[in-house]
Formats: C-alpha cells, sequence, structure tokens
C-alpha cells in the first residue's frame, strides 16, 4: 500500500520524541532514523487493514481510518505492534503467558522462549508453581531441588541481560500458589531493594484459602511433585505477611485463581494460572494478548462523555469490517 501519512495535528513533547527515535521508528543498517512519527502510524495502519481483505473490506480505506485514529492520539496499539507491524519481524502481541513444567529441560525451553519474546518488545508471565520446593529431592540426580525462586532469579538474570540489546526493558509476571512449600519466601523475596527487578510476583489464592485466612485457621502447603500435602501454615498470618509486604514493597500481588478460572471462556483448554505482566488478562499457557490504549481524553465533550466517539473508537479498534456497517 503506497504510504500516504497527513502530518499529526498533535505536537509531540521533545522527550516523546527522544523515546520514539530509541525505540520504534524504524531505522537503517547503520543505526539511522529513517522514519517520522505520521510514518509509523501509516505503516501500522497499512499492516493492520490488510485483514480487511478476508473480510470484503477496502484495506486502504480502512487504514486511513485507522491511521487517523492513532494521529488524533484517540487510541494507540500496544508497543510490538507500533515497533513490529509491516516489518519483517511482524511480532504484535504485547505479552505471553508461558508454561514452567518441573524438569530442568522445561524450565530452560521457557527461558529460551521468553528471551524470544523479550527479544522482539513482548513481555512474558509464568506460573512457577509445579517447580518442586528448596530441598525436595531430585531422583535423577540424587541431588537437591533448589526452588522456584532460584529460577525466578536466573529468569530476572536473563531478562536484565537481553533490554540491553532489545527495543525496551523486558517485563514478567512470577506467579506462585499459596499452598506452595516456599510460599514464604516467595512472599517476602523482594523485601531486599535490588532484587527481581525485572518481575512482578502474584500469590495465587483459592477461595479456600480466603476462607481459612477469615476464620484464622491452618491450611496445607502440597509439594507440587507428589501432590501431597507437605506441612500447614496459619492462613491469616500469611495473608499478613502477603499485606505487610505489599504495603512495605509494593509486592507481591493477589491472583485469585477460582474467580478467574470461573469466567475462563475456554476450561476445555486448560485452567489458567498466570497472567501478563501486568495482571490485567489471565491467559492459558501459550495465549497471548494484543493490548491497544483508548485516550479517555478524547472521549469528553464538555463535561459529559462522549459515548458515540466512545464506541466508534473502540469498534475501529477491534472488529472486522462487516461489523461497521451496523
Amino acid at each position: 500500500m503506497t504510504p500516504e501519512p497527513r502530518k499529526s495535528a498533535v505536537v509531540l513533547p521533545p522527550a516523546v520524541c527522544a523515546v520514539l527515535e530509541r525505540r520504534y521508528l524504524r531505522k537503517d543498517a547503520s543505526g539511522r532514523v529513517v522514519e517520522t512519527f505520521e510514518d509509523m502510524l501509516w505503516r501500522v495502519a497499512s499492516h493492520a487493514a490488510q485483514a480487511e481483505r478476508r473480510y470484503g473490506g477496502k484495506p486502504k480505506q480502512r487504514a486511513k481510518k485507522f491511521f487517523d485514529m492513532m494521529a488524533d492520539l484517540r487510541f494507540l496499539p500496544n508497543s510490538p505492534c507500533l515497533m513490529n507491524a509491516g516489518t519483517k519481524l511482524g511480532q504484535l502481541a504485547a505479552c505471553f503467558v508461558l508454561p514452567v513444567e518441573d524438569s530442568l529441560e522445561a524450565i530452560f525451553t521457557a527461558l529460551k522462549e521468553a528471551a524470544l519474546i523479550h527479544k522482539s518488545g513482548g513481555g512474558t508471565g509464568f506460573s512457577f508453581s509445579r517447580l518442586r520446593p528448596g530441598g525436595d529431592v531430585v531422583a535423577s540426580t540424587c541431588g537437591v531441588a533448589s526452588g522456584p525462586l532460584s529460577f525466578l532469579r536466573i529468569f530476572d538474570a536473563a531478562t536484565h541481560e537481553i533490554k540491553q540489546g532489545g527495543r525496551r526493558r523486558g517485563a514478567n509476571m512470577g506467579v506462585l500458589r499459596v499452598d506452595h512449600p516456599d510460599i514464604l519466601q516467595f512472599i517476602q523475596a523482594k523485601t531486599r531493594a535490588g532484587v527481581l527487578e525485572n518481575f512482578n510476583l502474584s500469590v495465587a489464592v483459592t477461595n479456600d484459602f480466603m476462607e481459612k485466612a477469615c476464620a484464622g485457621e491452618d491450611y496445607d502447603l502440597v509439594n507440587p511433585r507428589t501432590a501431597k500435602p507437605c506441612g500447614k501454615l496459619n492462613a491469616g498470618q500469611v495473608l499478613d505477611a502477603i499485606a505487610q509486604e505489599a504495603w512495605r514493597t509494593g509486592e507481591p500481588g493477589v491472583l485469585f485463581l477460582d474467580a478467574v478460572n470461573e469466567a475462563n471462556p475456554t476450561p476445555h483448554l486448560g485452567e489458567i494460572e498466570a497472567t501478563n505482566p501486568c495482571g490485567e488478562q489471565p491467559l492459558l499457557p501459550y495465549e497471548s494478548c494484543v493490548l491497544g490504549s483508548v485516550n479517555l481524553a478524547k472521549m469528553v465533550r464538555g463535561a459529559q462523555v462522549d459515548w458515540d466517539a466512545l464506541r466508534d473508537t473502540a469498534r475501529l479498534a477491534l472488529k472486522p469490517a462487516q461489523n461497521f456497517a451496523r
């Protein structure tokens, strides 16, 4: 599609222009920036509009509307879309959830996949709940397991190194079930500054745990290797520890597993056990989310919400061609 971007009416602050040049605008082999803000928007709009061919739509017409919406800052897609749309890489998803199974091969497969996602500008979420606890037996070597926290540190270090050559800093979500034997170490993992700086942390809690916390009762810790109880903690004290650390450091958050899976639209595909890095989108293993932002400040007229503008913006950002005629 022939580029024909118009000039955006928006005046971007110098700091925003610097970020655009450093992360988003295309560069040649020597590192010289070869596109403008408007060029970038047209690249994205043209690429997204190609889907119209599947629905009998008009790609060029749709691209113009999509471009105008972005140029007016009514809507912007996620960073990988701005970076990669219309390029050879073509990776448009913001975040992925990757499975971490209880074997060295599976753990480092997840690490490799995370590295490739971070290189493309995406983020990753993981549940480390399947990993056996620290001090548990490793039958294949007659050794002792190091536990989830040790592997969290490895994933964190890899993210730190990859961001040096990537387009932006990588982001991760690390989740551990509240009944994992290492849960107290996980809750307190960020007590010391500078630890796991590339991770957000969330404790996955169940309805049963919350009921026991309200009643001040003990609950079972379960070894994920054997699926058998291996100790007890007081639920109320654990919830207090979560609240104390969240007050002190901002971490960990809480993921309500039962509520998430009650709303799981595809339970036949599996159980949701983790989210994207910022926690707003629960995902199954190997699912991804393509995010975008509606600028609500542009959806106001006087002192009222402009519902028509909000509806039209959301439809243009999300839906295929045939739905626009309705």
